[in-house]
């Protein structure tokens, strides 16, 4: 009986041993299969906020509440000390991708690899334009709200000075919580850099004293239009003018000395009523930029198409005709502005 009894017992051990290691073998196996499996992201553009000082276990409740994972939290403790990432997750958002696994989001947290934003200042967009375009960017710290320009531009080591024209057109990229205030130094910044490369390298004898004279005919440049073929010639055409102490006679800067009394027409007392932005009323360039140039229209401006060109009217489909004297322009603008054809 007593051997029975031993039997018996080492049979019910045997038994135990077998189903634990059983048991075992399928959680590591669950386990290996939960860390490389994708986790539930249906689309891009998602994204976790790790706050400053959030506990592991808030992170896997946030992920679960979301259904990003059903898995347990103490599968995804295991796998961050397997990947030796416990107590070492930065803080930041980090962007979901769908295909994502948990392995890939904890190496993410471990290595501080937080979602890049980014924000772009549109070509020809005027200061006002970039910073309405800033305040509403919820994801980015407004410090900049209460400052006017002025306020502004002491800010960034520039007090006196005009804002317009002075913000680089350029994509930046960020993170959340970061200040307007940065990408509005770095875009200052680039822009001064890219000025003064261009300046550099000018073209001889433009009737241009300085890098700021540039500037503001790249902002007429860049309004006047979009077209990357077109710039040169338009250049060329305010760089005889000026030689030639012509009118420069261009409606941008008209519409922008006018402010917030256009209503998108330009009447003929617009033309005529005299302000320092009145291109059609004084001779030579406007005080300040009328606008943000982008990198081309700054080009355009200092390497100038040569020709006879001194005047230019719009077609209407973007593009423009070019003429050497007036009558050859009056024709032009009979026939695209008045549809007045011979």
């Amino acid at each position: 009986m007593k051997i029975r009894g031993i039997a018996l017992w080492r049979a019910i051990l045997l038994t135990v041993l077998v189903a634990a290691i059983a048991a075992g073998t399928w959680l590591w196996f669950d386990w290996a299969r939960f860390a490389g499996t994708p986790l539930a992201i249906p689309a891009a553009g998602q994204s976790i906020d790790v706050a400053r000082g959030a506990s592991f276990k808030d992170i896997v409740h946030d992920l679960r509440a979301r259904k990003v994972t059903h898995a347990s939290p103490l599968y995804w403790r295991v796998l961050a000390m397997e990947m030796r990432a416990s107590g070492r997750l930065h803080a930041g958002e980090y962007a979901l991708r769908p295909g994502m696994t948990p392995r890939n989001l904890i190496a993410d947290m471990a290595a501080g690899k937080v979602m890049q934003r980014h924000f772009t200042i549109v070509d020809g967009w005027t200061v006002a334009d970039l910073r309405k375009a800033l305040a509403a960017v919820d994801t980015l710290t407004h410090d900049t709200a209460g400052e006017d320009d002025a306020e502004l531009m002491k800010s960034l080591g520039a007090e006196g000075d005009h804002p317009e024209g002075r913000f680089l057109p350029e994509t930046y990229a960020y993170v959340k919580g970061d200040k307007d205030s940065s990408i509005l130094k770095r875009a200052y910044a680039a822009m001064k850099k890219t000025l003064d490369a261009a300046w550099n390298s000018r073209a001889p004898d433009l009737p241009l004293a300085t890098p700021y004279e540039a500037l503001i005919l790249a902002s007429i440049v860049e309004k006047e239009t979009g077209r990357a073929d077109e710039r040169p010639r338009i250049a060329g055409v305010f760089v005889r003018r000026l030689r030639l102490r012509m009118l420069l006679q261009t409606d941008p800067t008209v519409i922008y000395g006018m402010g917030a009394t256009y209503a998108g027409n330009i009447r003929r007392s617009d033309l005529t009523a005299d302000n320092p932005y009145n291109t059609y009323t004084r001779v030579g360039l406007p005080p300040t930029p009328i606008a943000l140039p982008g990198r081309a229209a700054i080009e355009a401006a200092l390497h100038p198409a040569d020709g006879k060109e001194l005047y230019f009217v719009a077609r209407g489909d973007g593009s423009h005709v070019f003429s050497s004297t007036l009558e050859e322009h009056n024709r032009a603008v009979a026939c695209y502005q008045l549809k007045r054809c011979q």
